[in-house]
Order: structure tokens, then sequence, then C-alpha cells
């Protein structure tokens, strides 16, 4: 996905699945804490749903939503993490094997061990 894009434009964006089928509302993007990228969309999926992480990386913009390229029933099965705080490096892992995505090699600016990574955008000013 494009990398200079200010993730919190991507709120409230529209999202579809690989076929073009909505899936539901980008809710919150989550940054790599080495990086700063943008790494992990939340998406809400229906009114009385919950939230289902989508990787932004081989997700891209199509007009003015962001297409996952992952049918709608694997997103919706994907593990119920909850929003609004740090992924823990555990839980990152457990959506990298979910989508069947290549895990990061160490050394590629990825934490690893116990650091916490894919803090929410816009925390930053949270914390100051």
């Amino acid at each position: 996905m494009q990398t200079d894009i200010d993730p919190r434009s991507l709120i409230g964006r529209k999202a579809l699945d690989r076929h073009g089928d909505k899936i539901g509302t980008v809710d919150e993007v989550y940054l790599d804490d080495a990086t700063g990228v943008p790494e992990w969309a939340a998406v809400r999926t229906g009114l009385f749903t919950r939230d289902a992480f989508v990787p932004l990386e081989p997700s891209e913009l199509v007009g003015n939503a962001l297409r996952v390229p992952f049918d709608r029933a694997l997103i919706r099965r994907a593990p119920d993490l909850g929003v609004g705080r740090h992924l823990s490096p555990e839980q990152e892992l457990q959506l990298y094997r979910h989508y069947g995505l290549d895990l990061p090699a160490e050394g590629d600016g990825t934490p690893s061990g116990d650091v916490d990574f894919g803090r929410l955008a816009g925390s930053e000013e949270a914390e100051s």
C-alpha cells in the first residue's frame, strides 16, 4: 500500500474484499512502532459486530475505498483481538498466520521479543 498516505485519512473509508464486496468501514489504523508505517486496519464488519484486523500490505486504495485482497469469510474469521491498544507480538503473529502472510524477518525494522508494536495511529499525541 502507498506509504505516504496519512493513516488517519483511512478511518471512515469503506473496506472491500478481493471481489469488491463491502466488508465494513475502517475504524482504526495501527502503525509499526519501529517504522511508523501503517500496518493493520481494524474494520468494523457490521453494526452489531466486531472489528476485524486486516493487513494494509498488500491492500490498496481503490477510489475512495480500501481493497483487501482476501475473501470476506476469511476476514470475518480473523482473530478477535480487541481494538484501541497495542497489538502484542504474539497477536500480530496470529494475524500473519491467519492471512497466510510471510512473517517479517528480524533486522528489517520489525521489533522482536516482548516489545509492543502495532500502535494506534494518532496515539503519539495522547502519550505526550
